[in-house]
């Protein structure tokens, strides 16, 4: 990094002073990998899960695709002020999960603050326009339902809000079965019917969708706006359900991640300003410090502090970029690409800053140090899990797939890479294919659908009861 500053010795000597928190030894991300895998285990826990930072919610998800799924299937994408509902076709013969047409629908301000009921009902009407339009009535389709906000996952087709959030405020929902209030409001109208219903995380929805292509995908990841993971775990370490043979899918909930303060010794300053500000403070310490709400923050906040001590800007703060919000993550990608001159020449003026090469080239090695850090933490992350997998198998070495989605991980010119290669370094008796998921809350949501139909005949969705 220093070398590709052209100034002198001495702002480098400064300026390594800044980035020095932000650059985590390989010892450093050892010992961030241990303790993830040691709030993993208290998560599983019957009786400490309740104050466990890292929630480990069972999904009731028992299996990964095995390529014999195929079919027809609704999904339902609810997670903000629209909704989206798709047709889609698996294809066992062609291996392939074609999303055949879906239709975009918007939630009314009034609505979300409005009954529940007034909810339901205009999610029920616009599934079935969509299914009336695409002359799909009189087929009872199955259905694969991502929502995305808090909830306690009890069976596969059973899962309780336990919040609002995102500006959402009905009432008569919070403490209540999402998937009973659907099939209530579709019974309303009477004129179509759905099969069954499978509850679908973001982050299964992820690894499913990648795993009927690649049989060994067994890890969701997503690494956006937020970031989590998910993983199959042995049913014998899911403490919390009932059972003990195979496998369930585990949401990590991996944002919660040092909750606790034990991530205090790698919290920057800035880290610490970027939580106080949150809506949320003292809430998902790890999903701050890592994913795409927060890193622009981050070196915005640097920035400031180098140009108020006079290391950068000639000490001259535009009022935009004392501005809160203003430095957003997806203004870090042209930075770090080799080939964005002008587009890095169009931010720092729009950002209003009098600004030299000196002064860019300071501004891109905070951006990369920054970005750096997080994909070293979230390989950290990751390679808690697939270290995780193979002492649970007893293997001496794992292959396994990584579904990956976000932003962060798809637009980031160097994140992937720095991911992959730190992963290495701390899973080195794993080795990990990573594939970038396409539409994991849409196609992913039927293939769970259909791995639940798939096992079925054998009860297994209901088997397995929850144990509070």
């Amino acid at each position: 990094q220093e070398d590709s500053l052209n100034c002198s010795c001495s702002l480098q000597r400064i300026l390594q002073g800044y980035l020095e928190p932000f650059q985590l030894s390989l010892e450093k991300l050892q010992e961030v990998s241990h303790r993830l895998r040691r709030d993993m285990t208290r998560g599983l826990g019957k009786h400490s899960h309740h104050n466990a930072p890292v929630k480990m919610l069972p999904t009731f998800v028992r299996a990964t695709p095995d390529g014999t799924e195929k079919g027809d299937f609704l999904a339902l994408d609810l997670g903000g002020t629209h909704f989206r509902v798709l047709h889609v076709r698996v294809v066992e013969e062609e291996q392939k999960v074609l999303k055949m047409d879906s239709q975009i629908c918007t939630i009314p301000t009034d609505m979300m603050l409005g009954p529940g009921q007034q909810l339901f009902d205009h999610i029920a009407a616009c599934l079935g326009d969509f299914i009336s339009s695409r002359n799909l009535k009189g087929q009872t389709l199955p259905l694969g339902f991502t929502f995305s906000f808090p909830c306690e996952q009890k069976e596969i087709d059973k899962s309780i809000l336990i919040r609002w959030t995102k500006g959402f405020k009905c009432s008569g929902v919070e403490g209540e079965d999402v998937v009973k209030l659907l099939k209530e409001a579709i019974q309303r109208r009477g004129d179509y019917e759905i099969g069954t219903v499978a509850m679908v995380n973001d982050t299964v929805g992820t690894m499913m969708s990648c795993g009927y292509r690649d049989q060994s995908c067994e890890i969701g990841m997503i690494i956006g706006t937020g970031t989590n993971a998910c993983y199959m775990e042995e049913m014998k370490n899911v403490k919390r359900v009932e059972g003990e043979d195979g496998r369930m899918c585990i949401n990590t909930e991996w944002g919660g991640f040092g909750d606790d303060g034990s991530l205090k010794d790698i919290q920057t300053t800035f880290d610490v300003m970027v939580d106080e500000a949150s809506v949320n403070p003292g809430v998902h310490i790890f999903e701050k410090m890592i994913s795409g709400m927060y890193l622009g923050e981050i070196v915005r906040l640097l920035l400031v502090k180098l140009t108020e001590d006079k290391f950068l800007f000639s000490g001259q703060a535009s009022e935009t970029l004392l501005m809160p919000g203003s430095f957003e993550t997806n203004v870090i990608y042209p930075f770090i690409s080799e080939h964005s001159l002008e587009n890095v020449e169009h931010i720092l003026t729009k950002l209003g800053l009098k600004w030299d090469e000196v002064d860019a080239r300071v501004v891109r090695v905070c951006c990369d140090t920054i970005s750096s850090r997080s994909a070293r933490l979230c390989a950290a992350a990751l390679a808690a899990i697939t270290n995780r997998i193979r002492n649970n198998r007893k293997l001496g070495h794992l292959k396994t797939t990584v579904g990956v989605d976000g932003t962060v991980y798809k637009k980031h010119p160097n994140f992937g890479e720095e991911l992959q290669a730190t992963v290495r370094l701390l899973a080195p008796a794993c080795h990990i294919t990573f594939m970038v998921s396409e539409d994991g809350s849409g196609k992913g949501a039927a293939m769970v659908t259909a791995v639940a139909q798939r096992l079925a005949p054998a009860c297994i969705c209901t088997l397995y009861m929850p144990l509070y």
